[in-house]
């Protein structure tokens, strides 16, 4: 084993096992509120503002932990033969109705003829739902997100094109980077995951954007 790969199933493990103990902190918090659910006194009310925080911030370090170890044990591929097409039509189902409330119009232009991939069902899900949340996100006011298929030579690639803010130059520079994020709630894995997904399955993953011109991410995956 490698010492990167070494290192990540150790972090994992770490990462495992502060999520139980998380979980177990969560768990009691939640049963102490409701022993507040119904606070009779100033001091009972401060108690479960206090207890609701915390209970927030587990929720937080619960859902690090999981995006973390998502990251990490990006390793060994569970391959199947599927259409690029169903997995991208599979993330407009389950976004749309979050992206309507937005202003959010989702457009898919799928191309007349794909080979079928041979690739991680639920690791290349996951890689797309971080890009699409990333452009849903980039749009708080609406707007679109365009997904593009194709066939370039040996490469199936996907286009996600949205009309959000755009970055600068000196984002783009850390945009895959762990941990480096600009969104208020964010924890910087999203992308990072995305690109280790692709990068795993032979592929690459590549970012246009300019400021308030939008952002195009490019899947390329081998055919075959």
């Amino acid at each position: 084993m490698d010492p990167y790969a070494e290192l990540a199933e150790l972090a994992g493990g770490f990462i495992h096992d502060i999520k139980n103990h998380v979980g177990t902190l969560l768990l009691n918090l939640q049963l102490l509120a409701e022993d507040f659910e119904n606070p009779e006194s100033q001091r009972e009310r401060r108690a479960l503002e206090r207890i609701t925080r915390l209970t927030e911030e587990c929720s937080r370090l619960a859902d690090l932990s999981n995006d973390f170890l998502r990251f990490a044990r990006v390793q060994e591929l569970k391959r199947e033969r599927i259409a690029l097409a169903s997995a991208v039509e599979r993330m407009i189902d389950f976004l749309t109705p979050t992206a309507k409330q937005r202003g959010i119009v989702i457009d898919w232009y799928p191309a007349a003829e794909l080979p079928l991939l041979d690739i991680d069902r639920d690791l290349f899900d996951q890689a797309l739902l971080n890009v699409m949340l990333n452009a849903e996100q980039a749009m708080p006011d609406g707007g679109t997100i365009t997904l593009i298929s194709r066939l370039d030579g040996a490469w199936a690639c996907l286009d996600v094109i949205d009309t959000g803010c755009g970055m600068t130059p000196e984002v783009q520079a850390k945009l895959f980077r762990p941990f480096h994020t600009t969104k208020p709630n964010g924890n910087g894995l999203g992308l990072p995951t995305a690109r280790k997904v692709v990068h795993a399955h032979g592929g690459t993953i590549e970012v246009q954007s300019e400021p308030d011109r939008g952002t195009k991410v490019t899947f390329r995956l081998p055919c075959g």
